[in-house]
């Protein structure tokens, strides 16, 4: 079985990921983060939660002159423009750096207010971003989202429980000048991790299960992880090397995370 490719060009922007991302916001210490990132992952998402791991790891690879090979997202959930501004502009003084490569503009089931959009597309016409991204529950709003020229990456809900872009989304996507695919809550905020959530008789996922599910899945440039800890990541990593699911794999995930659903 063949593992997952060690780096993909996110959709139509012109960045270079690894297929894991990883958020900073749960809690994961510098340490680790620069051993995920010496292991290809370079996605790094900082979120409402701007943690010191995530900050302290930015600021020491900038130090080191690798501050280009992070691809650095900050996340609004803004529904204000000059608030928006504000807080960007607070994220990057944080972590010492004068740019992001992405802006993620947070659940939007529908088109963010037009001083939302404006501020943003603002803030990237000044060089202090270079992409927007955007995410949504409502998964009809990714067509209108694609669509768009502003919007260079989608993050789509995704996993064994929820896995309805499969239908809703990705058939109805452009094939040519196709945004990057972002996916989150692979573990479907944990539940797919729970014993208690599982059929009688049955283990549940692993967090490397969940995130080689996702991956295995060929729409998605990149899987977000977001690790409490040093052995959350390493459990996250091994999905690596552990490589796509067997037929076999596939359909019991899934009906796994369709009995997590009916609950």
């Amino acid at each position: 079985m063949s593992s997952f490719a060690s780096r993909v060009q996110l959709g139509r922007t012109n960045l270079s990921v690894g297929p894991l991302g990883v958020a900073g916001g749960y809690g994961v210490d510098e340490k680790s983060l620069l051993t995920a990132f010496d292991k290809g992952v370079n996605y790094w998402y900082h979120g409402s939660f701007r943690r010191s791991g995530m900050t302290n790891a930015v600021r020491t690879l900038s130090k080191a002159g690798k501050r280009e090979k992070i691809v650095l997202l900050l996340q609004s959930y803004s529904r204000i423009g000059w608030l928006l501004e504000r807080t960007f502009k607070a994220g990057l003084k944080q972590l010492g750096t004068d740019y992001a490569d992405v802006l993620l503009l947070g659940m939007f089931n529908e088109s963010p207010p037009s001083a939302v959009l404006e501020r943003a597309l603002k803030l990237k016409e000044l060089g202090l971003v270079r992409h927007l991204a955007i995410s949504a529950h409502r998964r009809a709003a990714f067509l209108d989202y694609a669509k768009s020229e502003a919007y260079g990456i989608l993050h789509v809900r995704y996993n064994a429980a929820h896995p309805g872009a499969e239908q809703d989304v990705f058939p109805l996507l452009p094939v040519e000048n196709r945004p990057g695919i972002v996916a989150y809550t692979a573990t479907s905020w944990g539940q797919l991790l729970k014993p208690n959530r599982m059929p009688q008789g049955e283990a549940p996922l692993r967090g490397r299960d969940c995130y080689r599910f996702v991956l295995s899945n060929p729409n998605f440039n990149v899987c977000m992880t977001g690790p409490r800890n040093a052995s959350e990541l390493e459990e996250a990593l091994r999905a690596l090397d552990a490589g796509p699911l067997s037929p076999e794999e596939d359909a019991r995930f899934r009906a796994l995370g369709k009995h997590v659903h009916g609950k």
